[in-house]
């Protein structure tokens, strides 16, 4: 078998007079993790779905261990060895069937499978590939009935049942918790192991620091920087991504101290630390901290989507009680939920109608829409964000994930509030798409208060005036953005009090 698992010769490809791959020249070796990096447009998808089998180049060549591969389908790539686990969950799993026949679909979709199942030799063969992976969740319950998290591992843990010699991961930690990543990560060195070759899609630093054997950027269709060995630099890569420099970035963290929310005792649970907050009107102060930290729950409370066991919440100084988020809504507090493929994004609605759907009622006169008066806040919020499409009409699905991320967040600030909450509102866009929004919400931030809650402390550091790190439930620290010890910021968060070198943590 070759060292070198696929060779892709000077692929093209169009859609229209839009050139999306102009000559991609890349190799994937057996035994490594090529992580690709590249913003919105860059051509990351469509190089993924000609290997994946969903759409055939205009030009140049593929190779598989040697032979010339251009598969039509994604049956005949999964035949061959090349299996993709997708970014988004549910093209991943079949949410109405239960664990054990989801980690079989793909055997039970063999040519020469028997017409009869046998449930006993399904969970037992289903059992041993849960295990691979840790899963340790009821093999019998219906996909739909897991958390996000437990979907993606079932998505990962299908995948590598097909004995794959080519694995494409498009951001597959976007969903997991630092624990589950880590179990991720073990299955990849055991691929590696096998000498399977890996394509990791991402820009979380956090994993491309941990798994990395080389990285390939990508910019305008074609690779725009090569990295591996000693020369694997995540900043160098960034830039050859964007075109500039990760520095280039810079907070300007406001001075304002007029308080806005004020969190007064709050328990998020019965045994956790009361928490004492104040955020300021114009401040932009992120929440970070690992899963179970409390970081969704206390967006949830604030949203009227869950109640705090004790406490006091103030908005604008009087007492704010939100029974339920359309509660929140009406005394202006505004959430972008994470996950947007389930808990945001409307499939059958337009860029429009998903972008004024909390706000009908203002778009409309006497119960009939006021088409005028929606397009134009349609337009100009499509013009602020940067959202890449031929027009408002354009169905959601045919937006980019970074893109439809703009219109989810975008359409909490198509009208005016007091307090903006957004939960993991950068999961699964790239870093150009990040710094969009994230620059974005900085420049409307001066009448309301913003809570930003995230994983990554990067993308904490980006849009941030202040960092407070959960952990337990209860504050662990507060860090004005600036000269930040990043090295207790991080023990913090892992709720380690043994400070870390700071060159350990971020280069």
């Amino acid at each position: 078998m070759s060292d070198i698992a696929c060779v892709i010769t000077k692929l093209e490809k169009s859609f229209g007079p839009n050139r999306v791959l102009r000559g991609i020249n890349m190799d994937l070796p057996s035994s490594q993790v090529t992580v690709l990096m590249g913003a919105n447009g860059a051509g990351k998808s469509t190089l993924v779905k000609i290997l994946c089998g969903v759409e055939l180049p205009d030009g140049g060549t593929v190779e598989l261990f040697g032979s010339s591969f251009t598969p039509k389908s994604p049956i005949e790539a999964s035949r061959a060895g090349v299996i993709t686990v997708h970014q988004s969950i549910n093209d991943g799993v079949v949410p109405d069937l239960d664990v054990t026949s989801n980690l079989l679909l793909d055997n039970l979709a063999q040519p020469g499978s028997s017409f009869l199942l046998n449930r006993s030799v399904m969970r037992t063969r289903a059992k041993e590939i849960a295990e691979s992976i840790n899963f340790t969740g009821d093999l019998d319950i219906a996909v739909s009935r897991l958390g996000i998290a437990d979907r993606q591992m079932i998505a990962i843990a299908r995948a590598v049942a097909c004995n794959p010699k080519l694995l494409i991961l498009d951001e597959p930690t976007s969903s997991l918790s630092a624990s589950e990543a880590t179990r991720l990560f073990n299955v990849i060195e055991k691929l590696k192991s096998d000498g399977v070759a890996i394509l990791y899609i991402s820009h979380r630093m956090s994993d491309i620091r941990t798994i990395a054997d080389r990285i390939l950027a990508m910019r305008d269709g074609q690779i725009s920087g090569e990295f591996q060995g000693e020369h694997l630099d995540y900043e160098g890569a960034v830039t050859a991504m964007l075109g500039k420099k990760m520095t280039d970035f810079k907070v300007t963290v406001s001075d304002s101290s007029t308080p806005m929310l004020q969190l007064c005792g709050l328990r998020l649970s019965g045994d956790s630390m009361p928490i004492d907050l104040t955020v300021s009107r114009g401040e932009v102060v992120a929440v970070t901290g690992l899963l179970g930290s409390g970081k969704s729950l206390l967006s949830s409370i604030l949203f009227g989507l869950e109640k705090a066991a004790s406490g006091r919440l103030l908005l604008e100084g009087s007492d704010f009680n939100p029974y339920n988020p359309g509660n929140a809504i009406s005394k202006g507090v505004h959430m972008s939920p994470k996950d947007r493929a389930n808990n945001a994004v409307i499939g059958d609605f337009d860029i429009e109608e998903n972008l004024i759907l909390p706000f009908t009622r203002f778009f409309s006169n006497f119960g009939f829409k006021d088409k005028k008066k929606q397009r134009a806040a349609c337009v100009d919020m499509i013009n602020t964000m940067g959202i890449v499409c031929q027009q408002g009409t354009d169905g959601i699905g045919t937006l980019s994930g970074g893109n439809q991320q703009k219109v989810i967040v975008g359409r909490w600030l198509v009208r005016p509030c007091k307090l903006l909450i957004l939960d993991e509102p950068f999961q699964g866009v790239d870093i150009k798409a990040r710094r969009d929004i994230g620059e974005h919400i900085r420049a409307t931030s001066d009448k309301r208060a913003t809570l930003v809650f995230v994983s990554e402390l990067d993308e904490a550091i980006e849009i941030a005036d202040r960092i407070i790190v959960l952990y337990e439930k209860s504050i662990a620290g507060e860090h004005l953005n600036g000269d930040l010890n990043l090295s207790e910021l991080m023990s913090q968060v892992s709720g380690n009090s043994t400070i870390l070198k700071q060159n350990e943590i971020i280069q």
